[in-house]
């Protein structure tokens, strides 16, 4: 199937997901136009084929993985999420097939999450897809990396290191077919964590989604907070497919280390003050997504990963990075 044309692909896949949104004007013009009554959040995410999702991946799973990045981005500010743009270039040798394909998972969780899209622009060139997504959100008091306090408790939502864990599902033969597919699917749909984020959003003093590896990220919250992160390895959340990949190896501690610096979980990691516990469990059972007690904040910097018995584990890498 031959390639769709710019205009024809705007106009008839597209357009239709920004029906309804007075201020998009029906993508028919130059910029839109975006209200609201609280303050606005943005964020931005590019994701490039064979870097951020494999060069196998359908391209309807890549553009559904790019809009939940974003949103998650937002979750952590504790904001809701408006309205996205999006920037498509597509490969010098995509058809018509692929394209439509992208355009209804697109359709699929823009619906999903209630999201129009407003805008953007598609080009074509070079040999692989680039997904660059912009997302507003609203919300009247950010979240910051920044606010943590010394005596705060650490949590994690969900469970972590599942997406490393399906990124290279076909590498671990101790596996079975079910937990490949359960942990291949984490990586491919990870699951912003909206409803979690705004029970939280009053309770929560500091946040950051996990996206590079828990402790890369919880480096981030010590850097912008002035402080240190002491993390219980023991208390890491895992699913029964990630304790299944612990348990058959040689070495479980590294295995644990393994999952902690390893990243695209968009978990939240976010720090609150010991008088909110009970609060913080509310929240989590309303939203089905656990909540992980599972170190605290303290003077100093960096973070400190510790074992079973309270002695620092080793880390020579915290998580993924670009450069």
């Amino acid at each position: 199937m031959t390639s769709l044309g710019e205009f024809d692909f705007i106009a008839q896949y597209l357009a239709p997901l920004a029906a309804g949104h007075e201020g998009a004007f029906g993508l028919k013009d130059d910029a839109a136009r975006l209200t609201c009554g609280n303050g606005l959040v943005v964020t931005t995410d590019t994701l490039v084929q064979g870097v951020h999702f494999r060069k196998s991946d359908p391209w309807d799973l890549a553009i559904r993985k790019a809009v939940r990045v974003n949103l998650s981005d937002l979750a952590a500010m504790g904001a809701a999420p408006q309205a996205i743009i999006l920037s498509i270039v597509w490969p010098e040798n995509s058809d018509s097939s692929a394209m439509i394909a992208l355009a209804d998972g697109l359709a699929a969780d823009l619906a999903n999450y209630g999201v129009p899209l407003i805008g953007g622009d598609t080009t074509r060139g070079g040999d692989r897809l680039i997904l660059t997504i912009t997302a507003f959100g609203e919300c009247e008091t950010p979240v910051r990396r920044s606010g943590a306090a010394t005596g705060d408790d650490v949590y994690v939502s969900g469970t972590i290191g599942d997406a490393s864990l399906g990124l290279n599902a076909s590498r671990h033969d101790a596996l079975s077919d079910d937990d490949k597919s359960a942990l291949d699917q984490r990586y491919l749909l990870p699951e912003p964590r909206h409803q979690l984020a705004a029970g939280l959003a009053n309770l929560m003093s500091a946040a950051i989604d996990v996206s590079d590896g828990l402790v890369a990220d919880a480096a981030h919250v010590a850097d912008a907070s002035g402080l240190a992160l002491e993390l219980h390895l023991a208390e890491l959340p895992l699913s029964d497919a990630a304790k299944n990949w612990v348990g058959d190896s040689e070495d479980p501690i590294d295995a644990l280390v393994t999952l902690a610096t390893s990243g695209d979980d968009y978990e939240l990691l976010f720090c609150a003050p010991p008088i909110h516990r009970d609060a913080i469990k509310q929240v989590a059972a309303a939203s089905g997504v656990a909540a992980t007690r599972m170190g605290r904040c303290l003077a100093g910097h960096g973070v400190a990963l510790l074992d079973a018995s309270g002695k620092p584990v080793e880390i020579t890498r915290s998580g993924f990075t670009h450069f």
